[in-house]
Parts: C-alpha cells; structure tokens; sequence
C-alpha cells in the first residue's frame, strides 16, 4: 500500500470548508500549485501521503488521483465523514450498518462512483471535548467497517481534546488499538496526555507541524524528545494537516516541504534522534499501513 520513502500520514490535497469557514482561502482547489509543491517534495524523498479528505469536506478523488499520477506521489485515499458540523445529512438519516456499508463499499469497490478504493477509514471527528451523538455514529460505524476489512482508521481530535475518550471509546468497542492513530495530539501541549494515549497501544500524530498559531514547533520538538526517551518511537507520525491557499508556498506559505527543510532540523538540535525521524517518517506508516 505505501512505497518505500517518505510517508506524510494526514493531509488533504484538496479540501473545501469554505461554507463553514467563511473564507475562500480553506478552499483548496489550487491543482497546478499542489502538483509543483508536491513534485518539490518528491525530490527530497516523499512517496507516499495519506489523504484523509472524506465526506463532507467536498472531496475529489478524481482530482487527488491526478495530481498523484503528475507528482509521482502515491496518495492514499480515504472513506468516512468528519466532525459534527461537517457532516452531510445521510449521517443523521442514516443507521450505523448503512454508515458501515457506505465505507466497506469505499474500501472494496471504490469511493464514490470511482474505482479508487479507500485505503484508510478517517479522518473521523470529535467535537471540542464532546462525542456528539452523530459522530458517535459515525465512530461506532468505522470500527465495524474495521473489523470487516482490516484497514486502519485515523481520527480528528479538535484541538487534541476527547483524545482520552476516543481511545476507551475503541477499547470498549474491541478495535484493533495497533490500527488506529489518534489526530493532531500535538495541539495538546501537554506531553502527559499525549503518554497515556500510548500508554494505551494506539498510535499517535504530531500532525500539525508549522501550524505554530496553535502551538510553538520548539514545544512539539521537546514533546517528541521526552516521547523518544520513554520508548513509545515505533507509535509516532508526522505531517502537516495543510488545509488552506495561503499555507502553499506560491502564497507565501510555509508549504508542505517545511516539515523536512525546517522542522526536521529543529527536532535535530532539539535532541531528537535521527533514528526516531526515520521511524516517524518512514517505518512506522509502513508498518500502520501495510
């Protein structure tokens, strides 16, 4: 499922939150742009991204096959729906075995009317410290989907909250804990929380890397150097979560190669190993995915 290379486990190659978001800037549909950046991130060893654009975030598997086929880059596509207020009306109509059907169909037919299978279940969504009704649904729904095909599922976490609950959540239900990731725990600050999650046999992603609006890079540096020194380097990810125009470089944007230009080498100097970056780049989403 993934080349050998690189691996940027959470981004959206194209994405529109725009209705919600009241800025046309979350409307990523800029394709000649993406393909340039992700040629860029090509050459520096990039093979494989993980898209966990689903309903309702307007996806295009069509569009993301293309700029794949262009750039060189395998991206790996996604079924499932997103956070509550997100969420397309089929969800509160819906029963958890359609919802449950829905995404076993994206994974063994083809998403949409597409031949493009699913290869992971995400990014499924909780609310701001809440599990709402529908996305209990919607959680409940993509570990039976899970346990049908075997694909990992990858969640959201608003701002790194419910990460805890997420997590008996998928114990209580007897998921598979060693395929599923918990979403942008960096958002947390707090290196604690984000331990007992791994405490507890999931993975985890530091996901929002350059994103420094929310939190400093040095704090997510330092977090992942007291992670390394605990043991828990074979259960971390990285990637960038870029959703919006202005975060691309012909934007003026840190683009998508700042995790390897900048951030790398700021963990580097950190303390962080070289042996760990290469995990979470490279031998921890093989052994995720694969």
């Amino acid at each position: 499922m993934l080349l050998d290379g690189i691996t940027y486990m959470h981004e959206h190659t194209t994405i529109d939150l725009s209705r919600l978001k009241n800025t046309d800037d979350t409307n990523l549909n800029c394709f000649d742009e993406t393909v340039s950046e992700y040629k860029k991130m090509y050459i520096k060893g990039v093979r494989n991204i993980v898209d966990v654009t689903n309903m309702d975030m307007r996806r295009n598997p069509e569009y993301v096959q293309k700029v794949a086929d262009l750039s060189g880059i395998n991206v790996v596509q996604a079924t499932g729906f997103y956070q509550d207020k997100f969420l397309p009306e089929f969800v509160t109509e819906a029963t958890v075995d359609q919802l449950t059907e829905f995404m076993i169909k994206e994974i063994e037919t083809g998403i949409a009317d597409t031949s493009i299978k699913a290869q992971v279940i995400g990014e499924i969504g909780t609310s701001k410290d809440t599990m709402t009704e529908r996305e209990r649904k919607v959680f409940t729904a993509s570990v039976i989907a899970q346990k049908h095909t075997g694909v990992p599922i990858t969640t959201h976490t608003t701002l790194g909250t419910y990460g805890h609950e997420q997590v008996e959540f998928f114990k209580a239900q007897k998921a598979n804990l060693e395929k599923i990731v918990i979403g942008h725990v960096d958002l947390t600050g707090n290196v604690d929380y984000i331990l007992h999650m791994l405490d507890q046999g999931v993975y985890v992603e530091f996901d929002t890397i350059g994103k420094e609006n929310y939190q400093p890079d040095s704090l997510r540096a330092t977090m992942l150097k007291e992670i390394e020194k605990r043991g828990y380097d074979d259960k971390v990810f990285l990637s960038m979560d870029i959703t919006r125009k202005s975060n691309l470089e012909y934007q003026g944007g840190i683009g998508y190669s700042y995790l390897l230009d900048k951030f790398v080498p700021l963990a580097l100097e950190t303390g962080v190993s070289e042996h760990f970056i290469k995990k979470m780049l490279q031998y921890n989403p093989q052994t995720f995915m694969n």
